[in-house]
């Protein structure tokens, strides 16, 4: 997937990847349709941190739901 190019079909998968990783109980917080175009890089970046990560702590869990929260329309 090119995630360098900004469209409502990367921001699905980005958040999609995203849920998964974390996997966040509260699937329904967190649908696309609720993110900006606007803010792609923003989610762009936190996606590229997730993946990047084996491990995810409870904490950050916690950062990171906040962070896709504050992103959010």
């Amino acid at each position: 997937m090119d995630l360098s190019k900004q469209s409502n079909e990367n921001v699905s998968y980005m958040i999609e990847e995203i849920k998964t990783k974390l996997r966040m109980v509260n699937v329904d917080a967190m649908k696309p349709e609720h993110f900006n175009a606007s803010q792609y890089e923003d989610l762009k970046e936190l996606y590229e941190m997730v993946a990047s990560r084996e491990n995810i702590t409870p904490n950050e869990m916690q950062a990171i739901a906040k962070e896709l929260g504050s992103l959010r329309k």
